[in-house]
């Protein structure tokens, strides 16, 4: 009965419109009342669960994102990804996904990589003759490229909701050769439909102008490396390499580029706080209401029910991703994350995956759900700036789900595509 309290008044607030934090803290406050124990224990949940060190690495990692998105760091990344790609068929869809290439390993944010390369990107194609709804379709699904890649805030997430015993430096490692293989296969899904819609190409500058457009975007592109060669080496940790990556981004953006003014400066700073503020309530909330779910043994029960149906990891697997799909497409992706990770990491583990594979799995897969409707962030994000109707996109961006479902079911089956990297680095 105490499930029925916990899972029911939590879906009755989502599907009343009830912002997902509050149905996270108000279904865990309802239970407990439910079971006799002290309201305390919410506050108590709700206040350890942002009281974690390693957490300062997101509000960091966003404003790092904030700056870098409104410092001019995106055109420059656009321009080297045209140089390099853009005689291709399709051309500028291949610039658009090797920019969120490029830009994700320094906002490693999918909703900041749609709203910075689709602004720029989206007015050029539609300039240059591309529809509308492809324009829209390569920026919202290529943006989850930047999940994958460090320092993408997400990771963090999981690794805190995973126990905080998952290495961070690990799953920076391990989310880089999907995030390629992901980035593959949808320049493969643009070809494939740049070439029969006849799309044209754009003209290949030469070497020389790609050196002088590469020097330009150096000094933004050295942000990845840092953070990336910085927590892997151990010289410095995850959330002390954050605090590296704010002044750095404001040091190349208003001394470098010279383009941070004050204004932008002020809109980034209010951009961070109000996302960081949303992020970890959330977090909080679901920090209670995860604690419920190992209370009420949720975990132990469900792999004691996926045993009655098989004890092959293939399928096992298979459930969870379907059940993650199926979750994707109408709740956002950190409180997922917080939420499904205390679920079904056990249920993974259990069945010999491993818990840095089994995160690259889970993010691939609720970055998808980000992309898809009722409440796909990044979809509305891109239809936004497109300024095209959500269901238009819906009916032609079947060719690049199609993609990042290849490429998830590639990561899933194959461990070594996550787990050889890090084991290297180690």
């Amino acid at each position: 009965m105490e499930l029925y309290v916990l899972f029911g008044t939590f879906t009755f607030l989502l599907f009343i419109g009830t912002p997902v934090a509050f149905c996270l803290g108000v279904s865990s406050f309802a239970t407990i009342l439910y079971l006799g124990l002290p309201p305390a224990v919410v506050f108590q949940r709700l206040n350890s669960g942002v009281s974690v060190f390693a957490l300062m690495a997101i509000p960091f990692f966003i404003y790092a994102g904030e700056l870098m998105v409104r410092g001019d760091i995106a055109r420059r990344l656009v321009a080297l990804a045209g140089a390099l790609v853009g005689h291709f068929r399709g051309g500028l869809g291949q610039v658009n996904i090797l920019t969120s290439v490029l830009f994700g390993g320094i906002s490693g944010s999918a909703a900041a990589d749609a709203s910075a390369v689709g602004g720029i990107m989206v007015p050029q194609m539609k300039e240059r003759g591309y529809d509308a709804d492809y324009a829209v379709n390569v920026t919202v699904v290529s943006s989850i490229i930047a999940l994958m890649l460090p320092p993408s805030h997400n990771l963090i997430i999981y690794s805190i909701a995973g126990g905080g015993r998952i290495s961070i430096a690990d799953l920076f490692t391990a989310g880089i050769i999907p995030g390629m293989i992901l980035a593959f296969s949808l320049m493969v899904a643009a070809w494939i439909v740049a070439r029969k819609r006849g799309y044209s190409t754009e003209t290949f500058p030469g070497i020389r102008a790609i050196g002088i457009i590469f020097v330009s975007a150096f000094p933004g592109l050295i942000l990845a490396a840092i953070i990336f060669f910085g927590v892997r080496s151990g010289i410095f940790t995850a959330s002390e390499s954050s605090g590296i990556a704010v002044v750095y981004a404001i040091g190349v953006t208003a001394l470098v580029y010279r383009t941070l003014d004050w204004e932008n400066f002020v809109e980034a700073t209010k951009g961070a706080v109000r996302t960081t503020a949303m992020v970890l309530l959330v977090i909080g909330c679901a920090s209670a209401f995860g604690w419920l779910l190992a209370f009420l043994r949720v975990p132990a029960q469900l792999v004691s029910f996926m045993q009655t149906f098989s004890d092959n990891p293939i399928l096992i697997l298979l459930m969870i991703n379907l059940l993650l799909l199926f979750l994707g497409t109408f709740m956002d992706m950190s409180p997922l994350i917080v939420i499904t990770t205390p679920i079904f990491l056990p249920v993974a583990m259990a069945f010999g995956v491993d818990p840095v594979h089994f995160g690259i799995i889970l993010v691939l897969n609720l970055g998808i759900g980000l992309c898809t409707p009722p409440v796909g962030a990044v979809l509305f994000v891109g239809c936004a700036v497109g300024n095209i109707p959500i269901w238009d996109v819906v009916k032609t961006i079947w060719p690049f789900y199609f993609a990042a479902i290849f490429t998830l079911i590639l990561v899933t089956y194959i461990p070594s595509l996550s787990l050889w990297l890090p084991s290297l680095f180690r």
